[in-house]
């Protein structure tokens, strides 16, 4: 739990697009969802503390299109399907929002997930409360279909290009347009505030030969309700890339670290990736206790992206 920084943001208006499911649902009949209506998938994958947050296991019900999120406040409470709050990107992705609010005066907590040949990620994060303190993280998995591209003669692949978009997620307040309304003459220092979000793209090299690394940036960095303000581009340092298609490394504004970024390769021939961000101090604009957690899932050039970005002799 973080304190909350009460910036003032200018509201903006992005288009919303609805989608489908965002979850690799696999009927676990074990699964403790927090409701009786349904059995669907435990994604309770192992995800590196560094990026994590305050978010332990996220448990979503398909009958009702709901997910619980464990470890942010309220355990076991649904967060329902927002598509007023979807964010779709350039090649015309799309990260789909869930939203909790239990009353007027409490906090609110928004998600966003994406789903993409296997792999998933999300990312959550509350409003303050009345202390002005706040929870916030994310998560990421697979289904573990992940292998390595290969030539055609059976060799790992060097230099696969991936691009899509970002979306993250700050401890300064937006505009506010999912709040309930707050009672006439509620003191303004109990009312909450709903969490201002960043859009990007991202674009990532790996290398699947004898290195084994992958490096990325996250770049076209825009705060939605604030879009005059200035937010520099992420740098994901190179980092080994595991057996398993899993990676850990450490995000970069120029030559400052100020976070970290993991995630995990998924499908035949390592199709798509998905991963999450943690960065703080940051964005000069919003000072040294600025947090940001984010969240991709991206196709590989050669196979699975439409991004304009992506090198056209792939």
């Amino acid at each position: 739990m973080r304190r909350f920084w009460l910036g003032l943001a200018v509201a903006s208006a992005l288009s919303a697009c609805g989608g489908g499911n965002p979850f690799n649902t696999d009927n676990d009949d074990d699964t403790d969802t927090g409701s009786d209506t349904s059995t669907d998938t435990d994604t309770g994958s192992t995800v590196p503390a560094s990026v994590a947050g305050d978010v332990i296991s996220v448990n979503y019900v398909s009958s009702d299109d709901t997910i619980f999120i464990t470890g942010i406040a309220n355990d076991d409470v649904p967060y329902t399907r927002n598509a007023a709050l979807d964010r779709t990107g350039s090649d015309g992705s799309v990260y789909q929002a869930y939203t909790y609010q239990e009353h007027s005066q409490a906090p609110h907590s928004t998600a966003y997930f994406r789903e993409m040949e296997g792999g998933y990620a999300m990312v959550v994060a509350t409003g303050n409360g009345p202390s002005g303190y706040y929870m916030s993280g994310t998560h990421f998995g697979s289904d573990g279909s992940f292998t390595a591209p290969t030539d055609g003669d059976g060799d790992p692949l060097g230099a696969v290009s991936y691009a899509g978009t970002y979306i993250g997620l700050l401890n300064v307040a937006g505009s506010g347009e999912d709040l309930l309304p707050t009672d006439a003459g509620t003191d303004p220092s109990l009312i909450p505030s709903q969490v201002a979000e960043v859009t990007g793209d991202v674009f990532i090299l790996a290398d699947f030969g004898t290195d084994g690394a992958i490096d990325g940036r996250i770049y076209n960095r825009t705060v939605v309700d604030d879009p005059g303000t200035s937010v520099a581009d992420l740098e994901l340092v190179p980092t080994s890339i595991g057996s398993d298609g899993t990676f850990e490394g450490t995000v970069e504004v120029g030559t400052e670290s100020v976070g970290s970024y993991a995630g995990v390769f998924t499908g035949d021939g390592a199709t798509a990736v998905a991963g999450t961000v943690y960065a703080t101090d940051h964005i000069s604009d919003y000072g040294s206790d600025v947090i940001e957690y984010g969240a991709f899932v991206i196709g590989q050039c050669a196979t699975t992206s439409s991004h304009s970005d992506c090198p056209s002799d792939e």
